[in-house]
């Protein structure tokens, strides 16, 4: 057994040796190396980094929408929708926009007064002249929706933008006051906001000063009451609009300042001035961005840039100037009648209001309210059924009347409330008795 033993030893121990003298391993081998292994890195961060792709999914028939036909569109023969009978492509109707800030449509404004109704005559129509720089423009559309309900109200926007009265080189507003004045316009009102520009040196021939001397206030001071007095001459009512108050505290300084030179000569010209400065600060006085619209919602009322107005802005500085046009109206042209404004305040929003007015009403007679009541004498007979006057316990004795002492018992020794009788005062039994 040990030979056998020592026999397997050897041959296992020269199959070893054949192997290694051979060069052949005697187990599998595996690439371990630092290279293979950065080789499988990026191969995995590279997959990682692809992206997912999109399967295809087969949408169901039955969810596939189309196109439902037009009614009543019949197009002619040998045309094409979209296509006009001369070959000519037709123009394609501009999709509702959202509402546009308020320095968009600032500048989409027209010397035009606007379109009168159908049925309406231009002549009769009051002419409502608004002037100004950019503050001008916001304050023609606010206008503009204040009166959406008087068609006998046009209103004819004479607004420029970055204008002023110091660079009358740039736009010279005494030059353009004297054309509308002048015009076939016939200009019952005429309003003015202008300022926020003029801010800078001003110009008198050869002489030039710094905002805010002695001089340029003298040459300012002028021109402004200049324009005023064109209005004035002409007999034109005229409203001037101070500057609100500006995010800028330099420039604010500047816009009061601007504020007395402009509520002095519209004093002077007889003018109507309206100060707008606390409408759109807070109660301290200071300026803010947000603040309760027309109908009382806390909305944005100003501009990133603190000085231009959002569109519910624009609403509210008109209706601070809306309360003196009307006023002024009511003198020149006494309103229409409530049907007719009925019906343009439902033109302008698209629904048709029933006219209330049109019913016949019953006609009463107007109740007048006499000056004094009846004179009730105390010694005359009790009006009320069992009522009498309450008089001293003595002559109650005297009289031997219980009920009255019953009375004067109840109501002025124990203080216990009394039965109401019918007719008296403290009978409020309903319906009466």
């Amino acid at each position: 057994m040990r030979k056998l033993t020592t026999r397997l030893a050897g041959g296992a121990l020269a199959f070893g040796l054949l192997l290694v003298a051979s060069g052949q391993p005697a187990t599998a081998q595996v690439d371990d190396s630092p290279a293979r292994y950065w080789t499988l890195e990026k191969q995995r961060q590279d997959h990682l980094r692809e992206p997912p792709r999109p399967r295809l999914q087969q949408r169901p028939t039955h969810l596939i929408r189309r196109a439902a036909p037009v009614r009543g569109y019949v197009p002619q023969e040998g045309t094409l929708p979209g296509v006009a009978p001369d070959g000519s492509v037709a123009p394609k109707a501009p999709d509702a926009l959202p509402e546009a800030p308020i320095e968009a449509d600032a500048r989409t404004t027209s010397d035009q007064p606007s379109q009168a109704p159908t049925g309406t005559k231009t002549d009769d129509k009051a002419v409502i002249a608004i002037l100004g720089d950019n503050l001008g423009q916001s304050l023609s559309l606010g206008l503009a929706e204040a009166f959406a309900d008087r068609p006998d109200v046009t209103l004819l926007r004479r607004a420029r933008e970055n204008s002023g009265l110091v660079r009358d080189d740039y736009y010279d507003w005494l030059k353009s006051a004297r054309e509308l004045l002048e015009g076939k316009e016939k200009i019952a009102i005429a309003v003015v906001l202008l300022g926020s520009n003029d801010r800078q040196q001003i110009r008198d021939g050869a002489v030039s000063a710094d905002p805010h001397t002695p001089r340029w206030d003298e040459i300012y001071a002028a021109r402004v009451k200049a324009l005023a007095s064109l209005f004035r001459d002409k007999k034109v009512p005229l409203i001037w609009v101070g500057l609100p108050i500006m995010n800028n505290e330099r420039v604010s300084t500047d816009m009061l300042a601007f504020n007395e030179i402009y509520k002095t000569a519209a004093t002077e010209a007889g003018a109507t001035y309206v100060d707008v400065w606390e409408a759109f600060a807070d109660d301290r006085g200071q300026f803010s961005a947000y603040g309760p619209d027309v109908s009382g919602q806390m909305v944005r009322l100003r501009a990133s840039d603190g000085v231009q107005f959002t569109r519910a802005g624009a609403r509210n500085l008109a209706h601070f100037v809306e309360g003196d046009i009307r006023r002024i109206l009511e003198k020149v042209k006494p309103a229409l009648d409530p049907s007719a404004v009925a019906a343009a305040r439902g033109a302008a929003s698209g629904i048709l209001e029933p006219d209330l007015t049109a019913r016949p009403a019953t006609p009463q007679a107007p109740l007048s309210r006499p000056a004094a009541g009846a004179v009730t004498p105390l010694t005359a007979p009790p009006v009320s059924p069992g009522g009498r006057l309450v008089t001293s316990a003595r002559q109650l004795v005297r009289t031997n009347d219980n009920e009255a002492a019953a009375i004067v018992q109840q109501g002025l020794v124990q203080g216990r409330p009394l039965e109401a009788r019918p007719g008296r005062a403290d009978d409020f039994a309903w319906p009466r008795r």
